[in-house]
C-alpha cells in the first residue's frame, strides 16, 4: 500500500459540489462548480491513472481503497467537460460512484455502498494525483514527481536539489523533437556549439561544467566518455526529460557537478490509443511520427506500444543534410496482481553529410576579423557523421504486501558511430584572394557495446513510532569499444592542405584523403556501485535524506599500431564513497526550505596538450533553497543558491590541440562555482501554462580569475502558452524567449596579438499556435528566432546559430 498523501486542489476550477449524476450527492455550490469547463485530452488508461490525471487538470480530490482500482480501466476523454461530466464518464461502466467526503474531497465506492461521509471509515486509502511522474496526457508544464536525484518517489518540492522536468506537453507545444532542442529550453543548460550540433564540439554545460551524466530510465550511459552520441537522440520515444542540476553522485555513481539528464521512456496503456503526425518546415524539413498503444489480450494484462519517427532535413548551412529514423517498442505483462514484466527495444539512426566540426577561419592574414555569411560552411562535401544505436531492455518489478517494491533491469546498447571529418577551420585568409585557409581532415569510428544491470528495492519502515522510507540498490555497467586509430599520435597522419579561394570554395576539392586505420584499439570501461538512501521523518514537517554510494571504476585501453608500437592505459578508482545529505522542512502545505550536500568525484576523459588524461575531478557541492507548490499544486516554483568547490577542473585551452587533434585542457585546482537558480513551471490560471527559469553561475580559480568565459554566466529561459477552449474546439497560442549574457574568449591572430573575441548578450524569440479542428485533428505552427537574430553560440567560432525558421504540422489521434 502506498503512503496516503494529503489531497491538493489543482490550479484550475475546483469542484466544490458533489456530483448530481451517477449517484453523486449534491452540495450547496453544485451549480457553480458544474458550470466550470476544462479542456481535457486523457488517453484510455487504468482507472487510477485517469483519476490522477483528472485531479491534476481539474483539482478534483479523489480518495479510494487500492483494491477498487485494480483491473479497472477508464475510457479516453477528449474535449471540453465540466468536472462533473468528466468524473462521471471516467467511472462509467466501472460499477463505482463518487460521493462527497469533505470539502473538495470525493470518495470512490462501489455503487450503492455507503461511504459514511468521511474517508476515515475506509480501509487504508491512496490519494492519487500527487506522485505519478507520467506527464503524457496531463497537458501540463509541471511535473508531479521525480526520482532521478534519490530514487525515492518524491514530489519536486520534496527533492532537495534543483529539478527541471520538460514534460511531453512542452515538447509537443514547442516542437522539441531532438535532445539538443530540449537542452536549448531547459533552465540552466547551455550548448556553446562551435560546429554542427551533435559533433564533439557542441558540449552541454550546466553551472559552469560540462554535462557528462546521461541516463535512460535512470540507467547510466557511459560509452567511454564519448557522450556526444547521446545528444542526437530523437524525443519521439520519451514521456519526459528530468534534469537534476548539481552533483548527482548518489544515483550516477560519479558526482559530476554540472547536471544529470535522464530521459524517461513512454509506457504502454491498457486501452487502445493512437497518434500520427506529419510535419514540414524550413530547409526542406519533413518529419512523420506514429505512436500506437494497445492491449494485447482481452483482459488487458499484456500491453504493447510501438513508436516510429522519420525525419529528413537540410540546413541553413550549405551542403549539410540530416536524416533520422527511430523505432521504439515495449511490451508490459502483468504476471500477477503485484508483478510486472517489461521487454522493449529502441532503434535509432542519425546520419549527416556535409558535417562540419567547426566554423571558418576567424582572422584575415592582416589580423582583421573575418565576416562570413551564415550559410557559409567549413565542411567538405564528403564529410559525414553516422550514429546508429540498438538497445534492448528488460525489467521485472514486484510489489509486496508490506508496501515494498523491488525492481531489476537489464539493458544492452550497441552503438556504431563513424565520423569522417573535413572542415576548413585552420589558417588565415588573404583578404583579397580568399586563399590561406587550412582544411583539417580525420576520422574516428567505434562500436561501443554497453551492458548494464540495475537492481533496487524501496519501501517504508518504522522507527521510533514513525514511518520512514528506504531505498537500496546496486548497478554494474560494462562497456567495450573495439575501434581503430586513424592517425598517428604525433598528428602526422592528418591531411591539412591549404585551400585556394575560400570565397568560392564548394567543398568538393580536394577529394577525401586516403586515411586507413593504422592499428586496433580495445577500450573497456567498467563501473560498479552500491548505494543506500533513507528518508527519515522525525516530525510531520521535517524530512532528513541521507545516503551514500560506493563506486569502483576502471578504464583499460590497449592500442596496437601497425608499426608494431603498443600502448597500454589502465586507469582505475576503487571503493570511492559519495555521501549525500538533504534536509527539507515544510513551512506549510505549500512551501518548504531545503539544504543538501554531496561530494564530487568524476574520472575525466579530457587530455592535456601532451595527450595525458587529467586526474579525476574532486570536490564538494552545496545547495540551499526554497520550493513551493502554489495554486494548490498546479504550479511548481523554486529558488536555490549553490556553491561547488573542486580540484582538477578541466578548463579548455583555446586553440590548443592534443596530439590526436582533440581539444586540449588544463587541470585547475582550488576553483569555486557559485550562483543562483530560479524556476517556475505549471498552470498559473485556467488554461495558461508557464515555464520560466533564470540561472547565474560564476566559476573562478583560486586567484579570483573567471573560468570558462566562453560559457554565459546568466541565462533566462521562458515559454508560455494559453488555450482558448471556446474558439472552435480549442486554440492555443504561445511564445518564449531564450536569453543569455555576454560570453568571450581570447585568440591569437596571425600577427601574434591576443584579440578579445566576444558575443554580446542576445535573445532569441519563438512563437507557436495550435488549432484544434476536432477532438481528433489539430494543426500546429512554430516559428523560431522570429526576429532573425544573428549570434555565435560559441564566441571563439564563426559558426552561427540557426536563423528564422518555421515548422508546420498536422496531428491526428484515434
Amino acid at each position: 500500500m502506498e503512503k496516503s498523501r494529503k489531497p491538493r486542489r489543482g490550479a484550475v476550477a475546483v469542484l466544490s459540489a458533489a456530483l448530481a449524476a451517477g449517484g453523486l450527492a449534491c452540495g450547496p455550490a453544485a451549480v457553480q462548480a458544474q458550470a466550470a469547463v476544462t479542456s481535457l485530452d486523457l488517453p484510455a488508461q487504468p482507472l487510477d491513472q485517469a483519476l490522477n490525471a483528472l485531479a491534476a487538470r481539474t483539482g478534483l480530490q479523489v480518495i479510494f481503497p487500492t483494491a477498487l482500482a485494480e483491473q479497472r480501466q477508464a475510457p479516453a476523454l477528449r474535449g471540453n467537460y465540466s468536472a462533473s461530466e468528466a468524473l462521471e464518464r471516467l467511472l462509467q461502466g466501472s460499477g463505482l460512484e463518487a460521493r462527497m467526503s469533505g470539502p473538495n474531497r470525493y470518495t470512490v465506492v462501489r455503487r450503492g455502498e455507503d461511504a459514511g461521509g468521511d474517508a476515515r471509515v475506509l480501509q487504508p486509502v491512496v490519494v492519487r494525483g500527487a506522485l505519478d511522474p507520467t506527464t503524457e496526457g496531463t497537458q501540463s508544464y509541471a511535473a508531479r514527481a521525480s526520482n532521478t536525484s534519490t530514487r525515492l518517489n518524491l514530489s519536486v518540492r520534496e527533492t532537495p536539489q534543483s529539478v527541471s522536468v520538460i514534460t511531453r506537453q512542452r515538447m509537443d507545444d514547442q516542437g522539441l523533437t531532438q535532445l539538443a532542442d530540449v537542452v536549448d529550453n531547459t533552465p540552466g543548460l547551455v550548448m556553446p556549439a562551435s560546429g554542427n550540433r551533435g559533433s564533439d564540439t557542441s558540449p552541454v554545460y550546466a553551472r559552469g561544467f560540462r554535462v557528462e551524466n546521461y541516463q535512460i530510465d535512470g540507467v547510466n550511459l557511459i560509452n567511454s566518455g564519448y557522450n556526444g552520441i547521446f545528444q542526437t537522440a530523437d524525443m519521439a520515444a520519451y514521456d519526459r526529460v528530468e534534469v537534476i542540476r548539481g552533483a548527482n553522485g548518489l544515483m550516477s555513481g560519479v558526482g559530476a557537478p554540472g547536471a544529470t539528464i535522464n530521459l524517461i521512456r513512454k509506457r504502454p496503456t491498457r486501452e487502445f490509443q493512437a497518434r500520427a503526425s506529419v510535419e514540414t518546415g524550413s530547409w526542406d524539413l519533413y518529419r512523420t511520427e506514429a505512436d500506437v498503444s494497445t492491449p494485447l489480450n482481452e483482459a488487458g494484462t499484456v500491453r504493447g506500444r510501438l513508436v516510429a519517427a522519420w525525419q529528413k532535413n537540410g540546413s541553413w548551412l550549405e551542403r549539410l543534410e540530416e536524416r533520422g529514423k527511430t523505432l521504439y517498442g515495449i511490451v508490459e505483462a502483468d504476471l500477477g496482481p503485484d508483478t510486472l514484466a517489461t521487454l522493449g527495444f529502441l532503434y535509432q539512426n542519425q546520419d549527416a553529410t556535409g558535417h562540419a566540426r567547426g566554423g571558418l577561419p576567424m582572422f584575415y592574414k592582416d589580423g582583421g576579423r573575418t565576416d562570413w555569411d551564415r550559410s557559409k560552411s567549413s565542411a567538405a562535401q564528403w564529410a559525414y557523421s553516422r550514429r546508429h544505436n540498438q538497445t534492448w531492455f528488460a525489467s521485472l518489478e514486484h510489489r509486496f504486501d508490506n508496501g515494498w517494491k523491488a525492481k531489476a533491469t537489464l539493458e544492452r546498447s550497441a552503438y556504431h558511430y563513424d565520423e569522417v571529418l573535413g572542415y576548413a577551420v585552420g589558417g588565415s585568409v588573404d583578404r583579397a584572394t580568399g586563399s590561406g585557409a587550412v582544411l583539417y581532415a580525420g576520422r574516428w569510428a567505434g562500436k561501443p557495446v554497453q551492458t548494464s544491470v540495475d537492481v533496487y528495492a524501496t519501501g517504508p519502515f518504522t522507527l521510533l513510532g514513525r514511518e520512514h522510507e528506504l531505498v537500496f540498490g546496486a548497478t554494474a555497467s560494462r562497456t567495450r569499444n573495439e575501434t581503430s586509430p586513424y592517425d598517428s599520435p604525433d598528428g602526422a597522419g592528418w591531411f591539412a592542405p591549404v585551400l585556394g579561394n575560400l570565397y568560392t570554395w564548394d567543398g568538393r576539392t580536394p577529394a577525401e584523403p586516403f586515411n586507413p586505420a593504422v592499428g586496433d584499439i580495445d577500450n573497456r570501461e567498467n563501473l560498479t556501485s552500491a548505494y543506500a538512501t533513507a528518508r527519515f521523518k522525525p516530525t510531520d514537517r521535517l524530512s532528513l535524506i541521507v545516503g551514500t554510494r560506493v563506486t569502483s571504476w576502471e578504464n583499460i585501453k590497449d592500442t596496437a599500431y601497425d608499426s608494431g608500437r603498443r600502448t597500454h592505459l589502465d586507469r582505475h578508482e576503487s571503493d570511492k564513497l559519495t555521501p549525500y545529505v538533504g534536509l527539507v522542512y515544510d513551512l506549510n502545505d505549500e512551501w518548504s526550505v531545503y539544504a543538501s550536500y554531496t561530494d564530487i568525484f568524476k574520472p575525466q576523459n579530457n587530455q592535456d596538450p601532451q595527450g595525458d588524461y587529467l586526474a579525476p575531478l574532486l570536490g564538494r557541492s552545496y545547495e540551499v533553497g526554497a520550493k513551493g507548490e502554489l495554486l494548490d499544486g498546479g504550479l511548481n516554483v523554486s529558488a536555490a543558491l549553490f556553491r561547488a568547490q573542486q580540484d582538477n577542473l578541466a578548463v579548455a585551452l583555446p586553440g590548443v590541440k592534443t596530439p590526436t587533434g582533440g581539444q586540449a585542457y588544463e587541470a585547475v585546482s582550488g576553483t569555486t562555482t557559485q550562483g543562483i537558480d530560479l524556476e517556475a513551471s505549471g498552470e498559473v490560471l485556467p488554461n495558461w501554462q508557464v515555464a520560466a527559469g533564470f540561472t547565474r553561475a560564476l566559476s573562478q580559480d583560486r586567484d579570483g580569475a573567471t573560468l570558462n568565459t566562453n560559457v554565459p554566466q546568466n541565462t533566462v529561459k521562458l515559454f508560455t502558452s494559453y488555450r482558448w477552449p471556446g474558439i472552435g474546439q480549442g486554440l492555443t497560442v504561445g511564445g518564449g524567449v531564450r536569453w543569455q549574457s555576454r560570453a568571450f574568449t581570447r585568440l591569437t591572430d596571425p600577427l601574434g596579438s591576443k584579440q578579445l573575441i566576444e558575443q554580446d548578450a542576445y535573445a532569441v524569440v519563438d512563437l507557436m499556435a495550435r488549432y484544434q479542428f476536432s477532438r481528433l485533428v489539430s494543426a500546429r505552427l512554430n516559428v523560431y528566432n522570429v526576429f532573425d537574430k544573428y549570434y555565435h553560440p560559441e564566441p571563439g567560432s564563426t559558426y552561427y546559430g540557426a536563423p528564422r525558421s518555421f515548422r508546420l504540422g498536422l496531428d491526428m489521434r484515434f
